[in-house]
């Protein structure tokens, strides 16, 4: 990591240096592409697990540098600062770029390929580091949600926790059988259309079925674009490091583009227009 650098944009899908040493079993695949998510214990090794959490927790010390358009507060209307909400960087590995040399990516992309087909490609990272002691939940939503409507998508996000994810700091939760659905009405959260985070509208899904992966530093889930998730506040005395990567097959043009509204209502009000 150099400041005095300009970092250029990751080729996420070149192919890695290093082979998988890890796969998913047949019964773990049929899981995840039945359920929409899929939880493992290690998709990579402690050593590694101690070294990407250093280079997670310097980024976040090293915030001077970074590209304001990279850093963001999840759940506030500022940026990446001591008192964030949600404390969020885009791309870490622009700044980073040894963690796209890891096994950990290396077995990203390759358990990406195992549930989404050959043609799976890692398309981006970002890293949310979730405050101790009554940091907000990240609420219910699909993260097809934020997506570009025009397009059609066959893609998941693999969530890597850097110490133990447990319910009293922030671990995943999904709702089993929710990426059947289309994407459901979203607004920004608590409605305010200057947070960049979204949430599940009040009242439009059935989130009575969610369940909750704990998991030790360096396991991951799965879970498609369209699957309901959430992580609850962190009320532990630790930050709670999450490493999250994308992965997608080839995106296609939808023959009737969507329209989400909660989009247009964060875009006027980052024009500064009143939204009606």
């Amino acid at each position: 990591m150099n400041a005095a650098t300009s970092p250029k944009l990751p080729d996420y899908a070149a192919p890695s240096l290093l082979a998988p040493d890890r796969r998913l079993t047949a019964e773990q695949v049929i899981f995840f592409k039945t359920n929409g998510y899929l939880a493992i214990d290690a998709i990579m090794s402690p050593a590694e697990v101690a070294r990407v959490r250093g280079i997670y927790d310097q980024l976040f010390a090293e915030r001077s540098w970074r590209a304001a358009s990279d850093t963001y507060d999840l759940a506030g209307t500022g940026g990446v600062e001591k008192s964030a909400k949600l404390p969020q960087i885009l791309t870490p590995s622009k700044y980073a770029p040894e963690l796209l040399l890891t096994q950990m990516v290396a077995n990203i992309k390759g358990m990406a390929r195992q549930l989404l087909g050959d043609e799976a490609y890692m398309t981006g990272d970002h890293a949310i580091n979730k405050p101790p002691h009554e940091s907000p939940a990240t609420p219910w939503h699909q993260d097809e949600a934020y997506w570009n409507p025009a397009r059609e998508y066959h893609a998941l996000s693999v969530w890597i926790p850097l110490q133990p994810a447990t319910k009293q700091n922030g671990c995943m939760y999904f709702v089993p059988g929710s990426h059947e659905l289309e994407v459901v009405a979203h607004q920004p959260i608590g409605n305010d259309p200057r947070i960049p985070g979204l949430e599940i509208a009040p009242g439009v899904a059935d989130l009575s079925a969610a369940v909750a992966c704990e998991l030790p530093p360096g396991g991951a889930t799965f879970h498609y674009s369209r699957t309901f998730h959430y992580t609850p506040p962190n009320i532990s005395d630790d930050y709670r490091r999450a490493y999250i990567a994308s992965a997608s097959l080839p995106e296609k043009v939808r023959p009737v583009p969507r329209i989400f509204p909660w989009q247009e209502a964060q875009r006027q009000a980052r024009a500064g227009k009143s939204v009606q």
